[in-house]
């Protein structure tokens, strides 16, 4: 991994383009600097995520997050950017489609722990949320910046999009959906 001073660099470098590993490091890097105390204003809300935006420029937008128990997202991909996050405090869990022998969509549901850094390339999908009884708090990358997210649910057996929706905010307003 590089030094503190190679992840700057590479923050301050807006003509170079961000891959997963990058946006891993970038996830980290920020992760460190919360942990550090540079940004002290991490909040909580009970009737919605709380999420701030750390950074943003052409190339890539940087997002904390807080999770209590029982938040979380729906199955979303990120419409076309790549990503990263870092779990800082508690535990969320990630679910993932995967496909078996029989062709039907299953549910892996993988444990990120605090200290996880989690990158992904531009078709992924996922789902996370805290399952935990304490409060979680992770950073989010993504580059290039985000611009839609696609709602997807499993419908006998098959991965379906259900809506997509413009956005540059990782939480827009999304209304509840049931698997089938």
């Amino acid at each position: 991994m590089r030094g503190r001073l190679g992840r700057v660099a590479l923050l301050q470098s807006t003509d170079r383009p961000v891959g997963t590993a990058q946006l891993r490091e970038f996830a980290a890097f920020f992760a460190d600097e919360i942990r550090s105390g540079k940004y002290p204003f991490v909040d909580f809300d009970e009737d919605e995520r709380w999420h701030q935006r750390l950074y943003r420029d052409p190339r890539i937008d940087i997002w904390l997050i807080s999770w209590l128990p029982t938040q979380g997202t729906q199955l979303h991909d990120h419409g076309g950017s790549s990503g990263a996050f870092t779990v800082l405090d508690g535990s969320l869990t990630e679910s993932v489609p995967s496909g078996y022998a029989d062709g039907r969509v299953r549910i892996r549901d993988i444990e990120r722990a605090s200290g996880d850094t989690v990158a992904f390339g531009r078709h992924y999908i996922h789902d996370v949320r805290n399952t935990g009884t304490e409060a979680a708090v992770s950073v989010h990358a993504y580059s290039p910046p985000l611009s839609s997210m696609t709602f997807y649910d499993i419908r006998a057996g098959d991965l379906v999009a259900v809506e997509t929706l413009a956005t540059d905010d990782p939480e827009p307003d999304v209304a509840p959906r049931l698997a089938s």
